[in-house]
C-alpha cells in the first residue's frame, strides 16, 4: 500500500500560531459566466504539506491566487493565521507561480539577493541566505551566470530559492515540479519536507497526483472549482479500502477481462492496476492469473489518487 511521504512529518508549529495556517470558507469567483470556483472550503494545520490536486483547469490557480489576495473572491472567506487576509500577511507568503517572473539579465545571486531585499532583508543577509540556498541545490557554479544562461530545471530552483529566502511561515507552490527531471524534483521534494519538519506550512498545487500522493499529509482535490475530496490522505485512502490489485505478469491477459472479479484495470505496460469488483475475492483472482499466466507480483493496496479522482468525479477508467 503506498503511503504519503510526509505522514511522519511533526507540525513543529511556532509559538502563537493559529490552529489552522490557512482556511477557506465557501469561496466563490466568477469569470463574466465563468465559474472557476464553486463553494469551495478546507483547512490547512501548520507545519503540514497539503495537496490542491485537480486537472488543468479545475481552479486550481485562482483559489491560490485568491489565498494570496491577488484575486478578491465573489463571496466566502479566508483566514490567515487566524486573522481574515488582508495586507498585513503579504510577508508571511512566499509564492511560486505557475508562470516564471525571473528577470533573465540578471546574475544568479544579484537576483536573488534583490528579490530577498524586497522581502524585507538586509542586502548581507539575503546574500548570505542567498548563497547558504544555492549550495544546498548545487546552483554555487552558476551564481555569477546570468538566469538566462540557466536552463529550465535550474531556473526553477531559483525561482524556488527566491519564494523561501526570506523566511515565510505559508509557502505556496504552483506546479513546482514542472519542467523538472526526476532528480531536480528528489532536490525540491526533500526541501519541502525539511520546510513542513521546521514548522512551515506548504501549499502545493499541481496536476500531478503521482508526486502530491508521496509528498502531502491532507489534500483537496478539485474538479469544475468544486472539491470532489478533501481530508487527511491516509483517511481518505483507508475509507475507500484495499480495493485494489498491483500486478506484473507475462502470458495470458485473459484473467484481466473476467468481469465477476474485475470491475476496471489501467495497464501501465510494466505492470497492471485492477480494480476489484463489489465483494470480490483478491485469492480468486490469484488463482485465476496464476492459471493463466506467470506472475511476477501480486499486491492488495488502497487505491491510488488518480483511481480515486476518477470514482469521484464518475470518469471512466479504462
Amino acid at each position: 500500500m503506498i503511503e504519503a511521504m510526509g505522514a511522519t512529518i511533526s507540525a513543529g508549529v511556532r509559538a502563537g500560531s493559529a490552529s489552522e495556517s490557512v482556511e477557506v470558507r465557501s469561496i466563490r469567483k466568477k469569470y463574466g459566466d465563468f465559474v472557476a470556483v464553486d463553494d469551495l472550503s478546507f483547512r490547512i494545520e501548520p507545519g503540514k504539506i497539503y495537496g490542491l490536486l485537480g486537472p488543468n483547469g479545475a481552479g486550481k490557480t485562482s483559489t491560490l491566487r485568491m489565498i494570496l489576495g491577488i484575486l478578491e473572491p465573489d463571496s466566502g472567506q479566508i483566514s490567515i493565521f487566524g486573522e481574515p487576509l488582508g495586507q498585513a500577511h503579504k510577508d508571511v507568503f512566499g509564492y511560486l507561480p505557475e508562470e516564471r517572473g525571473l528577470y533573465r539579465k540578471m546574475k544568479v545571486l544579484e537576483h536573488l539577493a534583490f528579490l530577498g531585499q524586497l522581502k524585507g532583508l538586509t542586502a548581507k543577509d539575503a546574500g548570505a541566505r542567498a548563497q547558504d540556498w544555492c549550495e544546498r541545490f548545487e546552483l554555487t557554479a552558476w551564481t555569477g551566470k546570468k538566469v538566462e544562461e540557466l536552463s529550465k530545471g535550474m531556473q526553477q530552483k531559483v525561482q524556488f530559492i527566491a519564494a523561501v529566502l526570506h523566511d515565510p511561515r505559508l509557502i505556496i507552490m504552483d506546479e513546482p515540479f514542472a519542467g523538472l527531471d526526476p532528480a531536480n524534483a528528489l532536490v525540491l521534494k526533500d526541501a519541502f519536507i525539511d520546510l513542513a519538519r521546521k514548522g512551515k506550512t506548504v501549499l502545493l498545487s499541481t496536476h500531478r497526483m503521482d508526486s502530491a500522493e508521496k509528498l502531502c499529509h491532507s489534500i483537496c482535490l478539485m474538479n469544475h472549482g468544486r472539491a470532489v475530496v478533501e481530508g487527511d490522505l491516509n483517511q481518505i485512502k483507508a475509507n475507500y479500502g484495499r480495493s485494489n490489485v498491483q500486478l506484473r505478469y507475462e502470458g495470458d491477459e485473459s484473467f484481466l477481462h473476467e468481469a465477476r472479479l474485475v470491475e476496471s484495470f489501467n495497464n501501465y505496460g510494466n505492470f497492471v492496476e485492477v480494480r476489484l469488483a463489489p465483494r470480490a475475492d483478491a485469492q480468486e483472482l490469484l488463482r485465476l492469473a496464476l492459471s493463466k499466466a506467470r506472475i511476477n507480483r501480486f499486491e492488495l493496496m488502497a487505491p491510488s489518487l488518480e483511481e480515486i479522482f476518477l470514482d469521484a468525479t464518475g470518469k471512466p477508467n479504462a
